[in-house]
């Protein structure tokens, strides 16, 4: 018989214990109060009438014997119960880990992942300086005046990404516009970065949903596997941009991320990074 018969064998077991426990529990509710009511009235008739003394004693038998055999009945279906429930978890693991062997996707190894971010970091660092050429070409269009500092500051990062601190610089050189202008404008308004986005934005949702079912272990295991410093957003390969959102609209899901529009539920923090794979081998 294969481990799935079993499993099933295993399962059905444990439900019908629950359920001979819940019958036995509940015929017990009902039956308490009406021995109860009937041993005080044969307790009164005996005052009255001392022939009544053998049934009330043979009554008292009859309920002190009926409750201990359903007392030995629920202790024996209790421990049937507890090793149906291990061998059906047991049991269970080996079916969902053949599962996922069969059907997860191929990923590489952890350690290969991570030797592929730090290329991609050292990469990073020997990047040259922004192309400011657009900077000047920006201020020929738009103009010097300071009330055009919106829209320079929405144009930079629309071409860049995100606000440089030289293309700020070279914009505060070639306008009216002072540096605190250009900082207050920029840290006012949420649409700017003043720090590169990843190439892919992971939104984890954050609603009542995912919360209760663990939404935050699962964005701090993301932040951990992609080193994300505190305070900080995107990894260091700039791959990806980590964002915590009110609700996502997958409730039934729950805890569930969307990862440049692909969805991935129930996840849980050791499957967490499982969701970033894809992304990781297309760079």
């Amino acid at each position: 018989m294969s481990v799935r018969a079993w499993t099933w064998i295993a399962g059905a077991a444990v439900a019908a214990c629950v359920a001979t426990l819940l019958a036995d529990y509940a015929g017990a509710t009902r039956q308490a109060p009406r021995d109860d009511q009937m041993i005080k009235s044969l307790q009164q008739q005996v005052k009255s009438d001392a022939a009544v003394a053998a049934r009330l004693d043979a009554q008292q038998k009859r309920i002190t014997a009926g409750r201990r055999r359903r007392k030995s009945r629920d202790n024996a279906v209790a421990w049937i119960l507890i090793a149906a429930a291990s061998v059906f978890l047991t049991l269970a693991k080996q079916v969902a880990g053949r599962a996922v062997t069969r059907t997860g996707p191929p990923t590489r190894p952890v350690s290969s992942r991570v030797e592929t971010r730090r290329s991609k970091v050292r990469a990073l660092r020997v990047e040259s300086t922004p192309d400011l050429a657009f900077v000047d070409d920006l201020v020929a269009k738009e103009g010097r005046g300071r009330e055009n500092a919106i829209i320079l500051l929405q144009a930079v990062q629309k071409h860049y990404g995100y606000l440089p601190d030289e293309a700020i610089r070279r914009l505060t050189e070639l306008t009216e516009i002072t540096p605190a202008q250009f900082a207050g404008t920029s840290s006012f308004y949420g649409q700017f970065r003043r720090t590169p986005a990843g190439k892919h934005t992971v939104r984890v949702c954050h609603g009542t949903a995912c919360h209760v079912a663990g939404a935050r272990q699962v964005t701090e295991e993301l932040r951990r596997y992609l080193a994300i410093p505190e305070g900080a957003d995107t990894d260091a390969a700039r791959m990806f941009t980590l964002a915590e959102v009110a609700c996502l609209g997958c409730c039934s899901l729950a805890p569930v991320l969307i990862v440049d529009g692909h969805t991935a539920g129930r996840l849980t923090p050791s499957s967490a990074s499982t969701a970033l794979t894809r992304f990781e081998e297309k760079a």
